[in-house]
């Protein structure tokens, strides 16, 4: 299979690009050099889709490129950068997937659970239809709405409604290891949101069931089928690491802090992955603590 991916250095498309020892894979990427460094010479790498007329020597294009959503405070500035990472590159690629008289066959597309926006304790999936007005829901919907032009007879679109992805050496809970592990760890706000979480192992696991299943299109939650409020994800990861869990980060410290994008750790989305079972898609980590150990075995 020939597969374009973009951000294919961060920090899912790095897991996931392993995977693809048989297929021929094309990265997008704004710096070859690094790219080259952090994948290998084996993968073909282009700085710009406009070395390309179309897509339609590829068979599947999986478009991950996105600014950390989370890394700063939300200024305007800020948050133009975090909607023109994902809204123009992902146009980009509709455009040239269009531009072609033979397509790609599948191309999966970056979102997140954000889209949702806070909906307490209400258990949900993704039949789930919301209108909000927050900054997240706003940057999902448009980014969604964008990918779902190239939906055709020859091209199915898979919309991927991400979590909070779990790993040691990435994303959140990298951030948050320090403080547990000097047992400073704690609920955030009042504890009671829930955390929509997966396995960086059922995330990539996910992408590649969607990629080999063309019966599957459409949005698809990518969370593990038992999601936990935010103080039962920081009392179970506090276990896991042996260390005391009596602190906490009260809610006015963190919109102080973070501004408006601490409704990121605020906000409660208790998101099932309905699409995605009943597909046949079988969770490798469905339960926390699990999920936890395996990817903590190795820290002291």
């Amino acid at each position: 299979m020939n597969i374009l991916v973009t951000g294919g250095t961060g920090f899912i498309g790095k897991a996931l690009l392993p995977h693809f020892n048989h297929d021929q894979v094309t990265v997008l990427t704004r710096d070859t050099t690094r790219a080259y460094q952090r994948l290998g010479h084996h993968i073909k790498v282009i700085n710009q889709l406009i070395e390309l007329d179309n897509l339609d020597s590829f068979d599947a294009v999986i478009n991950l490129a996105g600014e950390p959503i989370v890394n700063k405070r939300w200024s305007e500035k800020q948050k133009q950068k975090i909607c023109d990472s994902r809204w123009q590159i992902t146009q980009e690629l509709v455009n040239k997937l269009r531009a072609g008289h033979n397509p790609p066959h599948t191309f999966i597309s970056g979102s997140a659970v954000g889209i949702y926006g806070d909906q307490k304790e209400d258990m949900f999936d993704e039949s789930l239809q919301v209108n909000k007005d927050d900054f997240a829901h706003h940057v999902c919907q448009k980014w969604e709405d964008i990918a779902l032009q190239a939906q055709s007879e020859q091209t199915r679109v898979c919309l991927l409604r991400t979590g909070i992805v779990l790993a040691k050496h990435g994303g959140a809970l990298a951030k948050m290891l320090p403080a547990y592990q000097l047992g400073l760890g704690g609920p955030l706000g009042g504890g009671n949101q829930y955390f929509p979480w997966i396995h960086l192992q059922d995330m990539v696991k996910g992408i590649l069931f969607l990629l080999k299943h063309p019966s599957a299109q459409g949005a698809f939650n990518f969370t593990a089928p038992s999601p936990v409020t935010n103080k039962q994800f920081s009392q179970t990861l506090a276990k896991v690491l042996h260390r005391p869990h009596v602190l906490s980060t009260p809610e006015w410290l963190l919109k102080m802090g973070l501004g408006e994008s601490a409704c990121l750790l605020l906000d409660s989305q208790r998101a099932l992955p309905a699409r995605l079972e009943a597909e046949g898609f079988k969770f490798c980590f469905p339960e926390l603590e699990h999920a936890l150990k395996e990817t903590l075995h190795t820290v002291k």
